[in-house]
């Protein structure tokens, strides 16, 4: 920045050496951002309250999933959203001894929605799983 290149004709340099001022500026530059305040702000969320009218709750002995033809999932016969069915189905997991769990897919169901729904079980690390309702299908393969 400051050496002139090539010039052999004994002259002084004429350019000002900026490589300090860069430095320094630099050094300011990060000081400043050092002490500028962190920026805290909340936003306030209005959550739903729980209804006490529909709790569905985990039974200690045994718990049902079924998925309809249409795809809407329900636990013990009330409807669920993926959430709501993790939630209990990690309470199931916590549970000593661990309650059964049967999983009853329509047979029109789609396909997606039933695999969407064993991997939620899967990453429950629920243990004791059982299929109902597929002796139905037994004289059919």
């Amino acid at each position: 920045m400051a050496m002139s290149g090539g010039r052999d004709d004994g002259e002084p340099m004429m350019e000002m050496n900026t490589t300090p001022l860069i430095d320094v500026l630099l050094v300011l530059l990060i000081m400043f951002i050092i002490t500028i305040p962190i920026q805290t702000h909340a936003v306030k969320v209005d959550l739903p309250q729980p209804d006490d009218r529909n709790v569905v709750t985990v039974d200690p002995q045994k718990n049902k999933i079924a998925i309809t033809a249409d795809g809407v999932v329900t636990w013990n016969g009330a409807t669920v959203d993926e959430v709501t069915l993790r939630q209990y189905l990690d309470q199931t997991a916590a549970m000593s001894p661990e309650p059964e769990l049967h999983f009853q897919p329509d047979a029109n169901a789609r396909y997606e929605v039933v695999d969407g729904i064993l991997s939620i079980i899967k990453r429950s690390n629920v243990t004791k799983l059982g299929f109902v309702g597929n002796e139905q299908y037994r004289n059919d393969f």
